[in-house]
């Protein structure tokens, strides 16, 4: 392998326009380039060399791009590789994406959103720059099996710019996760934009979203940048995106087909760079099949998916978790550090979490509060395991308070009927014949609302 000591980028292309306007571009970024204009070349080259950057058409004379994507995502995984499609040509991109490709392209090249994916792509490279530019310390605790592996995976996908959905249960962590991608990336220099989709109002979405002009509307009494702006250059991060209503769906999928708004007041578009990173904890399938979420942004956003495991599924790191809850909580308070009884974790390890990590920093916040010693007792945490079927009624003398005997039985009845009906709390409502509002009431009651 040759080494060089400035970046080396390998080009794909059979139209010679297209490699000069690449091979010119990419120079004056004083980046070397080799250039292939088949399959058999562009194999040869790469191992002779190692590249800094792959940019790769999707058709050539004698193959197509897609193998290349495939063949340097198993035999140079450090190389961030491009597609570059024809124009509205998305179910190409997406299916790059899928491959392991880092970004695409779309003909004609735009020479601007071409510089900005080669500076992206060179930061990823370790021989350029680190890809942990931030110093923090990484916040997804846990040393269960599903947790290392989620770390494998953030760290695998923190290095591509394919849209992402984040799967998981409301408290599971999903926003942590989506923030650890982004300190990962290339775009960790940027910012981290979060947006709760289900707290803007309707009527100000498209405002929030894509900005606008002074006297656009009512109120409207300076320029405004957007969401997309504001995280230019960075991440931007939808969380509970199966409450954009449908009008709104529309519009975002046309500002992530074309990297481009329009603020409110103006006809003319504004380019972004954004990767975007979506979340909620509903059943985003079931919602396009129920007609309330787009099946064509639903296929744009979930290229790739990611799902964050519940609290009950790695239980190992219960202990770990509460430690580090009860740590922060004592800092925060100038008080000394309180111990967990043994049965009193044992009692956490048995308990199912409905509200996953959420739930256990209120529970243990509450018992921080309330506790009248240096150690945890089971009466400071106001819980009790779940029971199972088959399991005799507990005893009298277990209940002890019967009005916290009861709460955990209906906060067990209440996170049934929420996983039954997939987290639709209309349908778990009407499952548990209450009226939505009294379902609300309960959930926040228990510290179960979002």
């Amino acid at each position: 392998m040759t080494q060089t000591t400035s970046p080396l980028a390998l080009i794909i292309d059979d139209e010679p326009d297209i490699l000069e306007l690449l091979d010119m571009t990419l120079q004056r970024m004083q980046v070397k380039t080799y250039s292939a204009t088949t399959l058999a070349q562009a194999m040869e080259l790469l191992t002779r060399y190692r590249f800094d950057l792959c940019l790769t058409d999707m058709r050539l004379p004698d193959g197509d791009g897609l193998a290349i994507v495939r063949h340097i995502q198993l035999n140079h995984p450090q190389t961030p590789v491009a597609m570059i499609t024809a124009y509205g040509s998305l179910d190409t991109a997406i299916s790059a994406l899928k491959a392991g490709a880092f970004d695409f392209l779309s003909k004609p090249v735009d020479l601007q959103r071409l510089r900005e994916l080669v500076n992206s792509a060179l930061r990823l490279n370790p021989s350029q720059e680190p890809i942990q530019i931030s110093d923090e310390p990484d916040p997804i605790m846990g040393v269960s099996a599903p947790i290392e592996q989620l770390r494998k995976r953030i760290a695998k996908l923190a290095r591509s710019q394919a849209p992402l959905y984040i799967s998981g249960e409301s408290g599971s962590g999903k926003e942590l996760v989506a923030r650890r991608i982004h300190t990962l990336s290339s775009r960790s220099v940027a910012a981290f934009v979060p947006v709760n989709c289900g707290a803007i109002p309707s009527e100000l979405m498209e405002s929030e979203f894509f900005g606008h002009r002074k006297g656009s509307f009512t109120g409207a009494v300076t320029d405004k940048p957007g969401l997309f702006q504001a995280a230019s250059g960075g991440t931007l991060f939808l969380d509970e995106v199966a409450d954009l209503p449908l009008s709104m769906q529309v519009k975002l999928l046309r500002a992530i087909q074309e990297k481009a708004v329009r603020p409110l007041g103006t006809q003319q578009e504004e380019s972004v760079d954004v990767r975007l990173l979506c979340a909620t904890h509903k059943d985003l399938a079931a919602e396009v099949t129920e007609g309330r979420f787009r099946q064509d942004l639903f296929y744009r956003i979930n290229v790739i998916e990611l799902n964050v495991p519940p609290l009950r599924e790695r239980r190992e790191d219960i202990p770990l978790l509460s430690n580090h809850i009860l740590t922060r909580l004592a800092a925060r308070n100038d008080m000394p550090i309180p111990t967990i009884a043994a049965r009193t974790m044992e009692l956490l390890a048995s308990y199912r979490f409905p509200g996953n990590v959420r739930e256990l920093e209120n529970i243990l916040e509450r018992a921080f509060t309330l506790s009248e010693g240096r150690i945890i007792e089971t009466d400071d945490i106001h819980i009790s395991a779940c029971p199972t079927n088959g399991e005799s009624p507990v005893s009298l003398g277990d209940i002890g308070s019967l009005e916290d005997y009861l709460g955990n039985i209906e906060r067990i009845a209440i996170t049934q009927a929420l996983e039954e009906s997939r987290w639709n709390k209309t349908a778990a409502a009407k499952r548990l014949g209450l009226t939505f509002r009294s379902f609300r009431y309960r959930l926040k009651k228990l510290g179960l609302e979002d």
